[in-house]
């Protein structure tokens, strides 16, 4: 049955991506964002209603939310280093900001909210697969404002009764996905790299591992965890993910082979708050929400580097 839904953040990567296959499913789409790094252009062919503004604006976020059965909250400050460098700032947008989705919804009556959680909640911890059971170990204010966010999430669904679903994302990339932000992700600035001719840069010594996961196995987890019945998810922390890993030298080999274009990274120090390795268990999400990665990482890359290509 079609939906009226709300994506905060909906002109960013993840968001924008959701919103397209949510308006194909037949939904209606409204979508909230200030654009402090969602972009305008990925919005240019979908039919959204859109609301600009920030969900710091409590107002504003009300009006958005009326008449929504599900929230899609991906609205946020990403990037470890930036919230190093403000951590208020991105305390703010991540926590507060979660904090004011959560009452409008309380408000205006929206039955579930999926929210964005982050992989980066489980810190640097030596134990592998990363377990939803596990301590979390948060090791930047990014990490710390996101974590805060989950429990808010989970408080609201045990004291107001809201349905509330959290899904850790492990390292997303694809199609859509903003290489020139100084706080890009590495896929696709290493993407960049190769089409171009320039020089990957890698923090640390390139062993450094991550459990990368398609955009459209994220879209899919977002649409799963809207429909999974309340007994199954309402309140939980879903992994979502790929289930295997793959260390930052094996990346640029592999974008090296697709581009046909070898390339050679350059090394920089370490930054503050980076994880060394990262792998995450999905059993939970793959029994409660259904949930199974559609696209591996390998064919996952090849997409998008057909995509950057193609620009």
């Amino acid at each position: 049955m079609p939906r009226t839904v709300l994506i905060t953040g909906g002109a960013g990567f993840i968001g924008s991506s959701l919103a397209a296959a949510l308006i194909t499913r037949g939904d209606t789409v409204r979508v909230l964002d200030n654009f402090s790094s969602g972009r305008r252009e990925n919005l240019r062919d979908l039919a959204v209603d859109l609301v600009e503004g920030d969900i710091l604006d409590e107002a504003l976020l009300r009006k958005a939310a009326t008449g929504v059965d599900v929230i899609f909250h991906e609205a946020a400050l990403p990037s470890v280093p930036r919230s190093i460098a403000a951590p208020v700032v991105s305390h703010e947008a991540n926590a507060t900001g979660t904090l004011r989705v959560l009452e409008a919804a309380r408000a205006c009556g929206v039955r579930r909210v999926v929210y964005a959680g982050s992989s980066s909640a489980y810190g640097d911890t030596q134990v592998l697969p990363k377990v939803e059971t596990m301590t979390p170990a948060p090791l930047s204010p990014y990490a710390v404002a996101k974590l805060t966010g989950e429990y808010y999430c989970r408080m609201y669904a045990r004291t107001f009764g809201i349905e509330t679903v959290v899904l850790r994302y492990f390292n997303v990339f694809g199609p859509r996905q903003d290489p020139q932000s100084q706080y890009a992700a590495v896929i696709p600035r290493f993407v960049t790299a190769a089409l171009t001719g320039g020089q990957p840069v890698i923090f640390g010594d390139g062993t450094q591992s991550r459990d990368f996961c398609f955009i459209d196995n994220v879209v899919d987890a977002n649409i799963k965890a809207s429909e999974a019945p309340a007994t199954e998810a309402s309140g939980r922390v879903f992994n979502i993910a790929c289930g295997s890993a793959i260390d930052l030298n094996g990346v640029v080999k592999l974008i090296g082979e697709l581009t046909g274009k070898p390339l050679s990274a350059r090394y920089e120090p370490s930054r503050a708050g980076d994880v060394k390795h990262s792998l995450a268990d999905i059993d939970e999400a793959k029994t409660r929400l259904g949930y199974l990665p559609i696209v591996n990482f390998a064919e996952g890359l090849r997409r998008t580097v057909e995509w950057f290509r193609s620009r």
